[in-house]
């Protein structure tokens, strides 16, 4: 039998090792660790304000850009849409600033914005695609026909292009006789809000004017207004290929449409990605991802004044952008007649 005095020797050895080990690890291993962790430390702070540092300059840099360029904005789209007219097409989740900037850019470019046209959620819903479909159908003019592989809301867009937008320069400005019918229906269905344009002075001296009965004059070109976020859900595509289509029906319906938003509605889920990653509609659509910026804006109109001569092209500094801005040999479209109170045809 193993006696007690062993069993107090072994117990003696165990603690004694333990102290050992915690004497080595004290003496040898301590200051070398706590040297590496400080010079860690000291490197990552280090590298932190450097960083901030950097930040710092980069964020005034781009505040001073900005700057700039809002101040030269009516200079740098002088006349560039001079004779034209555009009207503005909201979606649901574009923010109100973007939107008025561009606005107002395209208006310091010369041409007349006939009105806005906001569109609602229950447009995009998923679960009114049917309604939508049903909707198209019924109020469609005997001019509009649409092909067999056409989606709700390329029917939709198809609607509610002939309505607000023409491609014969000779209709431009003049009211077309079904358009209030069209919007209207849209309106009552909880689809669609309309925004005469108010009689105020475009940068050329002339009147933005609508029709007598609030309805909108046909414009010769749209730019369409982006969510400001991409969509979530089960629905995110669906959604963001509703606006896509807008954006698309809008076009083959005018002289031209520009999507327009920020770089963030270029991620999945983005109207602009949606745009961007359809083959059909980017030969046909323009799309710029900086309405947020200035800058931005500007090639806004620049899109806008190529589409009118023909071309086409996705601009700015997110996914799919294949420039920042249009080439500057883009010739100067011709003038679409200007809007006036009595040209009604």
């Amino acid at each position: 039998m193993i006696d007690f005095r062993y069993h107090l020797v072994s117990i003696v050895a165990i603690f004694l090792a333990l102290s050992v080990g915690i004497v080595l690890g004290t003496t040898l291993l301590e200051e070398p660790a706590i040297k590496t962790a400080e010079t860690l430390a000291d490197q990552l702070s280090k590298g932190n304000t450097e960083l901030r540092d950097q930040l710092d300059v980069l964020r005034k840099r781009e505040a001073g850009n900005d700057a700039f360029a809002a101040a030269r904005t009516p200079e740098l789209v002088r006349g560039g849409l001079a004779g034209q007219s555009v009207v503005i097409v909201e979606a649901p989740g574009a923010t109100a600033a973007v939107r008025d900037a561009v606005q107002q850019t395209i208006s310091d470019a010369g041409a007349t914005v006939t009105g806005r046209v906001t569109l609602t959620e229950k447009y995009v819903d998923a679960e009114q695609s049917g309604f939508v479909d049903r909707l198209a159908l019924a109020v469609k003019p005997a001019s509009v026909v649409f092909p067999a592989e056409d989606t709700p809301y390329d029917k939709a867009a198809a609607v509610l292009a002939s309505a607000i937008v023409t491609a014969d320069p000779t209709q431009t400005g003049k009211e077309n006789p079904e358009a209030g019918g069209i919007l209207d229906a849209f309106e009552r269905a909880g689809l669609l809000s309309v925004t005469a344009a108010a009689a105020t002075p475009a940068a050329d001296g002339r009147e933005a004017s609508a029709a007598p009965d609030g309805r909108l004059f046909l414009a010769g070109a749209a730019v369409l207004i982006a969510p400001a976020e991409p969509y979530a859900g089960e629905s995110a595509t669906a959604q963001a290929d509703a606006i896509a289509a807008t954006a698309l029906g809008l076009d083959e319906g005018s002289r031209g449409s520009v999507l327009t938003g920020t770089a963030a509605a270029t991620a999945a889920g983005g109207a602009l990605a949606a745009l961007r990653e359809n083959a059909v509609a980017a030969e046909k659509v323009s799309s710029v991802d900086t309405a947020d910026m200035p800058a931005g804006r500007v090639v806004v109109v620049y899109a806008l004044r190529e589409q009118l001569a023909g071309g086409v092209g996705q601009y700015g500094i997110g996914t799919g952008a294949s420039a920042f801005e249009p080439t500057a040999s883009t010739p100067a479209p011709s003038a679409s007649p200007p809007p006036t109170a009595d040209s009604g045809g």
